[in-house]
């Protein structure tokens, strides 16, 4: 009967399956760390516990193989209908979690826990199969780590690259179960000898699949009703990019742009923000001929700059050119800006902003670094003190720059922490502040080492005058810290991710 088994055993199929759960198995890993920072930020704390949970889940699974003893086959498809179904549900559900519940983590854990056993079995059952089935144990065995190997790395770079880009979160994770399901079809089938009950485990993975496969086909929709749930007004457009999550909201005339969960601003009170973050710079600025934006791709700075007639030069960097390309030619968001993207003084780069102030050896007069609050660790390294050194090489001699440096009030850590930072580059740096109704109380820092200007308002703004110009900086002491106790973001210690990350535990 062995031999038999062996003559009519072809395991080849058995190295597509394990190239197939491999590819699986890594993306479910990313795409849990991905949703928890999305939802929570923390990049590296997402990442560290569900690549530990995983490890350990897999370890725990591999542990539970040995005392699987027969009907390998039947137990092998059992495990592969298990990790897709919660596989492919697996996002759905935390979203879910996260929109209706307060226990998001303990959800988060039993998932990551969970698809970890039943990944952890998957290749010890194979390797017995074929231990069982062919002599030529060591070459198999051999073959099934390199296509396990081979699968990791086709997952690793399938999902940032081209799944997650061109179908988000939801739909991925459905196709995903679904392939998941496919595999344990592929052995059913070709492995039908050895199977028990071959005609009901058919019936059962023909259902799974049908099941799975109608939420992969309506993924777009459920990602859009999740989306409903996480956002207070209307969604009039929503896109992942290469970058970012873009979500357009509108209620009556409040149009408002949201970056990965994150308001950039509201249409009703969006002036305030923006007239504070580029007219104070421009009044201690002498001169305003070639300006330079980091971030601010929804065009607003911009369209305060262009009211300056001796502005000849505006060079504005953002990394993600769907998100400049939308805000130029966006009706509703090019009618808020005024179409400053597309005035001829304006010149767009889509390019990262650290890479391009290392590099870059034209000067300017003014700096207005409008970035997205420092959430992940990619964001954070744009608030350290090797960026600021790299800004200031940037200045002209007498030139001037302002740091969006999130709210003094919300996140007072963070704010002083960046305050603390721009002071081992700059010999003057001034905090400064704003009440902006969408955002609260918001902040900024205004930094030079030359020669500024003292002069007046020269433009006509819808907030800003003289007399309260005084009154933004002076704060009060329910928003300052002690700067003794606050470290330095530096680039190779950081020490702002921990406070922004505590400070936003606390909003």
């Amino acid at each position: 009967m062995q031999d038999t088994n062996e003559k009519k055993f072809d395991g080849r199929l058995l190295l597509v399956a394990t190239l197939l759960i491999s590819i699986c198995s890594i993306i479910y890993e990313l795409m849990i760390s991905s949703i928890s920072t999305y939802l929570n930020g923390d990049s590296i704390k997402q990442f560290s516990v569900t690549i530990g949970l995983y490890m350990s889940a897999m370890g725990i699974g591999s542990y539970i193989s040995k005392f699987v003893k027969e009907n390998l086959f039947n137990k092998f498809i059992f495990i592969e209908l298990s990790t897709g179904l919660l596989g492919g549900f697996s996002t759905f559900i935390l979203f879910m979690s996260n929109i209706y519940t307060k226990i998001y983590y303990l959800v988060m854990y039993l998932i990551i826990i969970a698809i970890g056993i039943l990944v952890g079995l998957e290749i010890p059952l194979l390797t017995r199969i074929i231990e069982e089935n062919n002599s030529n144990i060591r070459i198999n065995l051999a073959n099934i780590f390199t296509f396990d190997y081979i699968g990791g790395l086709l997952g690793s770079l399938a999902f940032p690259l081209i799944l997650f880009p061109q179908l988000g979160f939801i739909t991925t994770s459905f196709l995903v179960g679904c392939i998941n399901i496919f595999v344990s079809f592929l052995i059913l089938y070709k492995y039908r000898m050895f199977i028990k009950s071959y005609k009901k485990i058919r019936i059962i993975i023909i259902v799974a699949f049908l099941i799975i496969t109608g939420f992969l086909l309506n993924g777009g929709i459920i990602a859009t009703k999740i989306e409903d749930g996480l956002y207070r007004d209307d969604i009039i457009y929503s896109k992942q990019t290469m970058y970012q999550k873009i979500v357009m909201t509108k209620h009556k005339d409040d149009l408002r742009l949201f970056l990965d969960g994150n308001i950039q601003f509201s249409s009703v009170d969006e002036y305030r923000y923006h007239e504070a973050l580029v007219h104070i710079p421009f009044m201690f600025a002498k001169n305003h001929q070639r300006i330079l934006i980091l971030g601010g791709g929804d065009g607003l700075a911009a369209r305060e700059m262009l009211k300056y007639k001796d502005v000849k030069e505006i060079v504005l960097v953002d990394i993600d050119a769907e998100m400049t390309e939308l805000c130029k030619n966006n009706k509703q968001i090019a009618g808020l800006n005024e179409a400053s993207l597309s005035d001829k003084k304006v010149t767009i780069l889509n390019e990262d902003a650290y890479l391009y102030v290392s590099k870059n050896e034209n000067k300017f007069d003014v700096i207005v670094i409008d970035l997205p609050d420092p959430n992940t660790e990619v964001l954070n390294k744009l608030y350290t003190n090797v960026f600021y050194n790299y800004v200031k090489a940037n200045l002209n001699k007498d030139g001037v720059a302002v740091v969006q440096s999130t709210s003094p009030y919300y996140a007072k850590k963070s704010f002083w922490c960046i305050n603390k930072t721009l002071s081992t580059q700059f010999k003057n740096v001034i905090p400064y502040h704003i009440q902006v109704p969408a955002f609260g109380e918001w902040g900024f820092n205004l930094v030079y080492d030359g020669e500024v200007s003292t002069g007046n308002l020269e433009i006509q703004t819808k907030y800003l005058t003289d007399e309260n110009i005084k009154s933004l900086f002076v704060f009060g002491k329910d928003e300052k810290v002690d700067l003794d106790t606050i470290k330095i973001n530096d680039m190779f210690k950081p020490a702002l991710i921990e406070y922004y990350n505590n400070d936003v535990e606390n909003w």
